[in-house]
């Protein structure tokens, strides 16, 4: 991966510190080494050391360096697939287990929030898919429709409710969806980290994996410092796997078109304010083409993303954006300033799905959350731990085989070029 600009995360600025961590130092064998330290490897560490599994996980850069550390906080549950739309390409059986696991998603976080005593600003209030235009109201009826018949306790609000909830001006409607929430992600990161350590999880930053080599029915991985060996091997590096260096299991991020996103966070918003915008602290995003999203902090900050990277010739074209929006939906905001910015990469598949490979004997990976990575971070995570350790039936996903996009990185330009030249000029008139 090229080296990145440096900005200012948010995330980074307020997370409790990370746990203490360093590079791997010498050689060691555990049952299941881990390569990749996000929601995904980071729930499957804690639920294999409180198995009593002996599990190491690697990381190239630093706890929740990747989109654990860059992606909105919404906890929602599902994907952003229609669960019609989802059986239809999985399958009734299949596509019923898929939507039931990941519709109780935001459960298993909240549960591990509680349980391990997490400090990152969780609220479960739900989240709200705001609706724009006639079209987007018929979209979100549909999702109502569907995820009452599976007996989800959404609830559809016509646009003076959606406005009352948000604070925000010109949706047509909302979705408002109570199994979900927001969080602070990478304190949510850190927190998972510090609970798979303290149940006896090894876990070293700064140490990319470089090669991999089978020895009888054992994996040998050389990193930067020495060598994990393992009978198992979890890869969880999503949409940053380009990080896993000189090693086959690269390939799979071959079928990962990568869509940028980024965020703004304003100063502190006075009270006054701040009271009116989403008063429940629910995330949110829209029905557009060109999603956008927003939420507040802890701290009164309204956070707004959007697709797009921030690099040195766009960065200008996103934040003037990103403040023609925020004074659109919230006339009443006042003045304020750009304390915060960054941004991330969502790792997106053909059929807006996750895949689940088997790379090599014992070596399994799971990658392309659509941008839904929290939830189902954490709940693959976990399944992966159950099914490295036996437990029969334990994916709640098919496995499939690798089929590389010929066209994701004209399909990652296009995202990036095209969503540029929206923000240019939308919300000027």
């Amino acid at each position: 991966m090229a080296a990145e600009r440096p900005l200012p995360n948010l995330w980074h600025a307020t997370a409790p510190s990370a746990p203490d961590t360093r590079p791997l130092a010498g050689d060691v064998t555990v049952d299941v080494a881990v390569i990749g330290g996000g929601f995904t490897g980071l729930s499957a560490a804690l639920h294999l050391a409180d198995k009593g599994v002996s599990v190491a996980v690697a990381e190239a850069r630093m706890i929740g360096f990747g989109g654990s550390g860059r992606n909105v906080g919404l906890v929602n549950a599902g994907m952003w697939t229609k669960p019609n739309d989802l059986v239809a390409t999985l399958g009734k059986e299949a596509g019923d287990r898929l939507l039931t696991e990941l519709g109780n998603g935001p459960s298993l976080v909240f549960d591990l929030i509680e349980k391990h005593a997490i400090n990152c600003e969780a609220v479960r209030n739900g989240t709200l898919h705001m609706a724009i235009g006639d079209e987007g109201l018929k979209d979100i009826k549909d999702r109502e429709a569907q995820w009452k018949k599976r007996g989800a306790p959404v609830e559809l609000l016509a646009a003076p409710q959606a406005r009352t909830i948000s604070g925000a001006e010109g949706f047509s409607g909302a979705l408002l969806d109570r199994r979900a929430g927001t969080i602070q992600p990478l304190a949510y990161a850190r927190g998972l980290a510090r609970a798979a350590i303290a149940a006896g999880a090894k876990i070293y930053t700064e140490t990319p994996l470089l090669a991999a080599e089978r020895k009888g029915d054992l994996w040998k991985l050389t990193l930067g410092g020495g060598t994990i060996t393992a009978r198992n091997v979890i890869l969880a590096t999503n949409a940053y796997g380009d990080l896993v260096a000189r090693t086959p299991w690269k390939a799979h991020t071959r079928e990962l078109t990568i869509l940028p996103y980024f965020q703004f966070a304003t100063n502190p918003l006075p009270d006054s304010v701040a009271q009116t915008i989403l008063p429940e602290r629910q995330g949110c995003w829209d029905t557009g083409l060109v999603m956008t999203s927003f939420r507040m902090d802890q701290q009164n900050r309204l956070i707004f993303g959007s697709i797009g990277r921030l690099d040195a010739m766009a960065e200008g074209t996103h934040r003037a954006f990103a403040k023609r929006s925020l004074k659109k939906l919230f006339p009443y905001v006042g003045d304020f300033r750009f304390e915060y910015w960054w941004d991330g990469q969502i790792g997106m598949t053909t059929n807006n799905l996750p895949k689940l490979h088997s790379l090599a004997p014992n070596v399994v990976s799971v990658s392309g959350y659509n941008g839904r990575g929290i939830a189902p971070g954490t709940v693959f995570g976990r399944a992966l731990a159950n099914h490295v350790t036996g437990e029969a039936a334990a994916l709640p996903l098919a496995e499939s085989s690798l089929t590389p996009d010929p066209w994701r990185g004209v399909k990652s330009a296009f995202y990036h070029v095209g969503a540029q030249a929206k923000h240019f000029i939308d919300r000027r008139f």
